[in-house]
C-alpha cells in the first residue's frame, strides 16, 4: 500500500516565542498568530501601555501572553531577556525617516540604522547564542520590507537598512543552520496600520503605492499572520536564509 505524506504541523503548542514590537501593528498581528497557534507570547516593544493594553486583549480573548517593556537598542537590557531561550523569535521593531537622499541627516540616518540594523543583528545573535548553549533549535523572523528588494521614492536610509538586513539574515542563515537555527524575513507591502494612515491619505502616495501592487488593495496586518506562523512552526522546517514577499505582486516588475 502506498505510504502517504503527513504535512507537517504549523502547531506550536509548547513554544516561548518573543515579538518584539509587538504592541500594535503587523507585530502585534505577528503575536496574536503564535498565540493562536499554541505559543506562550512575550510580547515586547518600548511604551508600557499601549503594550500592557494589547496584552490585556490578548488573555480577554484566552490566549496566553505577557508583557515585556524592552527598547531593544539597549543591548545590556537584550542579555537579561535572552537569559533563557525563545523557540520562536519575531523582530517586528523597526523605525522609517524618510526624505530625499540629498536632504538626509547623520542623525536620521544613525536612527534608522540602529534600530532597523544593528538591534536587529544583535536581537539575532542574542537569540541564537541562548539556543545554541541550550542546545536547541528554533526560529528567527525579521520583519522587513520590499523595500529590501527594490527601491523607493524618498527611501535611500530605509532601503538601505532593509537591504542590509536581508545580507545579514543570509548570512546568520548560513552559519546557524547546523545547529538547526533558521533565520528568515518576511518582506511585505505597505500595509493598513495606525503608522501608514498619513501615507494612504495623501493622494499622490496613494497613486503610486496602487500602481506599484498588482493585486487591487493595499495590505492588511490579517495578510502578515499566515506567514508568521508558517516560518515558526516545522511546516517550514527546510526554510531558512530567504524572504517571504507579501507585497501584492510589488516587486514582480
Amino acid at each position: 500500500m502506498t505510504r502517504l505524506p503527513r504535512t507537517p504541523r504549523s502547531d506550536l503548542t509548547g513554544s516561548r516565542a518573543l515579538v518584539t514590537g509587538g504592541s500594535s501593528g503587523i507585530g502585534l498581528g505577528c503575536a496574536v498568530a503564535l498565540a493562536e497557534a499554541g505559543a506562550h507570547v512575550v510580547c515586547a516593544a518600548r511604551r508600557a501601555g499601549p503594550l500592557q493594553d494589547a496584552v490585556d486583549a490578548m488573555a480577554a480573548a484566552g490566549l496566553s501572553a505577557e508583557a515585556l517593556t524592552f527598547d531593544q537598542t539597549d543591548l545590556q537590557a537584550m542579555d537579561e531577556v535572552f537569559g533563557t531561550p525563545f523557540d520562536v523569535v519575531i523582530n517586528s521593531a523597526g523605525l522609517a525617516r524618510h526624505s530625499p537622499a540629498t536632504e538626509t541627516t547623520p542623525a536620521d540616518f544613525d536612527a534608522v540604522m540602529n534600530i532597523n540594523l544593528r538591534s536587529a543583528y544583535f536581537l539575532s545573535s542574542r537569540a541564537a547564542g541562548a539556543l545554541i548553549a541550550a542546545g536547541r533549535r528554533g526560529s528567527i523572523i525579521h520583519i522587513s520590507s520590499q523595500m529590501g528588494h527594490v527601491g523607493g521614492v524618498d527611501r535611500a536610509v530605509y532601503c538601505a537598512s532593509k537591504h542590509a538586513l536581508e545580507g545579514m539574515v543570509k548570512s546568520m542563515a548560513i552559519e546557524w543552520g547546523k545547529s538547526g537555527i533558521r533565520i528568515n524575513t518576511i518582506c511585505p507591502t505597505f500595509i493598513r496600520t495606525p503608522l501608514t494612515e498619513g501615507t494612504f491619505a495623501n493622494p499622490e502616495r496613494l497613486a503610486w503605492i496602487m500602481d506599484k501592487i498588482k493585486l487591487p488593495r493595499v495590505g492588511e496586518v490579517e495578510d502578515i499572520m499566515g506567514a508568521a506562523v508558517f516560518l515558526a512552526s516545522d511546516a517550514s522546517a527546510m526554510v531558512t536564509g530567504t524572504s517571504m514577499l507579501i507585497d501584492g505582486g510589488w516587486t514582480a516588475g
